[in-house]
């Protein structure tokens, strides 16, 4: 219900903000403004309890925010149902336009190792659960938080919460496949 009633607050707050600019000329559909922006991060700092900054990934926070509650399903890979390597390969692939490997070992295997006090937004977390391999992934939203498909369904929680401190095993990021993919495209500055 909370959700239901942020967004409507959200979708006043931009149709208000755009009734107040109608003699400004518009911008193009695909671009929100910049004021549409900072609404946008101020509601997801809000609901994920992460501050969102000038430079934050609008767009990481929608597509999580557009998948919290999905039920967890092992193997699965839709809102009907999704594990956390199928969230971020979903992830990774809808705000990224990267594909990347289909397990938590394989993924694990695509990054460069991250420190926990070096995380970034967007980076991949990985942990240990009640194994001596790797067995959950979720990705780095800010602020000790992380999104993940949890057996409760997708949720955001916290690196400093005692069962995910407990389990965390290492961060990691995916700056080389970037580049890769980067170069592929000759959008390498």
């Amino acid at each position: 219900m909370k959700k239901i009633i942020l967004a409507i607050a959200l979708c006043l707050s931009i149709l208000a903000s755009q009734a107040q600019t109608k003699n400004v000329p518009t911008q193009t559909a695909d671009k929100p403004s910049d004021e549409e922006q900072s609404l946008a991060k101020d509601y997801f700092s809000q609901v994920m309890g992460v501050a969102l900054n000038a430079t934050s990934n609008v767009k990481l926070f929608q597509f999580v925010y557009d998948w919290i509650g999905t039920p967890y399903h092992f193997g699965g890979s839709s809102k009907r149902g999704i594990d956390c390597s199928g969230f971020t390969k979903e992830l990774y692939t809808k705000v990224f336009n990267l594909t990347i490997k289909r397990n938590s070992r394989d993924i694990f295997s695509m990054v460069s190792p991250v420190a926990k006090d070096e995380l970034k937004e967007g980076d991949l977390v990985f942990f240990k659960i009640h194994s001596r391999s790797i067995s959950h992934v979720g990705i780095y939203l800010g602020d000790g938080r992380f999104a993940h498909a949890s057996m409760k369904g997708v949720a955001v929680s916290n690196l400093d919460d005692p069962y995910y401190s407990r389990y965390f095993y290492r961060g990691g990021r995916m700056l080389d496949v970037f580049k890769e993919e980067l170069e592929k495209t000759g959008d390498v500055q």
